[in-house]
């Protein structure tokens, strides 16, 4: 049966592989109702450089507290968040794997700020 979970990951499978062909460092998104996480792994798949999501207490705080989580701004604040994070665990350049996700509104909003904060696509 496929539900809207299967669909989506079936859709990132593709993805996956290609990155791996590729043999670089994947930034990987996951999207829930109320909250945004990112993450850079390693080419290899075995370990996550860097992290960034609206559970974290530091960006709840900057968005004003619980519930705030869901939204553009919060993955404008995350994409920027994460980069950072990147760049000071050596990483510049890395592939995007929206995990399924359709490319507009918070998924996109996270890909732009991190590309603006210096991450290569």
């Amino acid at each position: 049966m496929l539900n809207k979970k299967v669909s989506r990951i079936r859709r990132s499978k593709a993805t996956r592989v290609r990155i791996a062909i590729q043999r670089m460092s994947r930034l990987t998104v996951h999207r829930t109702n109320l909250h945004i996480y990112a993450s850079v792994i390693s080419p290899d798949g075995d370990k996550v450089l860097a992290t960034a999501s609206t559970v974290e207490a530091e960006v709840r705080n900057q968005l004003g507290g619980a519930g705030k989580g869901g939204n553009v701004a919060a993955a404008k604040l995350v994409g920027t968040r994460l980069a950072q994070k990147a760049k000071a665990a050596g990483v510049e350049e890395v592939a995007f794997d929206r995990a399924g996700f359709r490319y507009h509104g918070r998924v996109k909003a996270l890909a732009d700020a991190a590309r603006e904060a210096g991450l290569k696509f």
